[in-house]
């Protein structure tokens, strides 16, 4: 499995729970809306290091007859980082809007030549994902792999959305939660560590926000269990405001830069 800057933000894939209903969960979304556009800055200190865009396209999508939102997170290089290895990633996800689950998910690698395009679809109700990886040569997808998954598992960016519907009024500092989440081939445990409320400064003045950590399993990118931080803004809109990572490479910090189209105002 490869890992590069925009795995920080797909990573904290999430917080969850199994409802009542046997066949789809039910989640009340009051924070994000169709047309969300949020821009970041990733840099490592005052050297900028690439952006990332994410956004909710403005259309409600049909997938598996159910209603999704589309989503799209770009990641790309700049400067000095884009003459070393060159990024340029899109990460999406079709995900249900009544259970925040993904019925279809996409990624679009390209860092340096690395190439990789990958397509999974997933079934729900039969607990199943099929990967297909198009082969870089013919253009065309390879025989595609089956895997049996748990229930509500997440991918990568439908639980970063599912993150934002959590009610944090219920979780005391220090508190873990885990849910199943799906990568490439793989079903993660996923554990995230509520780290409390904090005043966070932004270009936008100080904002009220919540900080959670994911637990972070040993691997060759990351310095240590609690080395990611994630600033969600304590209000009525629940975006990330910030992410800083400690790297072995060093400290790698992502900031919010721009916005509109949020759900309950601007």
């Amino acid at each position: 499995m490869r890992y590069n800057l925009l795995y920080i933000f797909i990573a904290f894939a999430c917080l969850g729970f199994v409802s009542k209903d046997q066949s789809y969960r039910k989640i009340t979304n009051k924070f994000f809306t169709t047309g969300e556009h949020l821009e970041y800055r990733v840099h490592y200190g005052f050297i900028n290091a690439g952006e990332a865009v994410i956004k909710v396209h403005p259309k409600i999508f049909n997938i598996n007859s159910r209603p999704c939102y589309k989503v799209d997170i770009f990641g790309k290089t700049s400067g000095t980082f884009d003459l070393m290895i060159k990024v340029r990633d899109n990460w999406g996800s079709y995900v249900d809007t009544a259970s925040m689950i993904p019925h279809r998910h996409y990624r679009v690698i390209e860092e340096g030549k690395y190439r990789r395009n990958e397509l999974t679809n997933f079934d729900h109700l039969g607990n199943n994902v099929e990967v297909k990886v198009l082969d870089n040569k013919t253009k065309e997808y390879k025989p595609s792999k089956n895997f049996k998954v748990p229930t509500n598992v997440q991918d990568m960016v439908s639980g970063y959305y599912f993150l934002r519907t959590v009610d944090y009024s219920k979780l005391k500092i220090g508190d873990v939660v885990s849910v199943p989440a799906f990568f490439e081939d793989t079903i993660y445990d996923f554990r995230v560590r509520y780290l409390g409320r904090e005043m966070l400064d932004t270009k936008f003045g100080e904002l009220k926000s919540f900080i959670l950590s994911p637990i972070m399993p040993e691997n060759e990118m990351f310095d240590g269990e609690n080395s990611i931080r994630l600033w969600i803004s304590d209000d009525s809109n629940r975006i990330p405001l910030k992410i800083q990572a400690d790297m072995f490479i060093g400290a790698v910090e992502i900031d919010l830069k721009k916005y509109k189209g949020l759900r309950n105002g601007n």
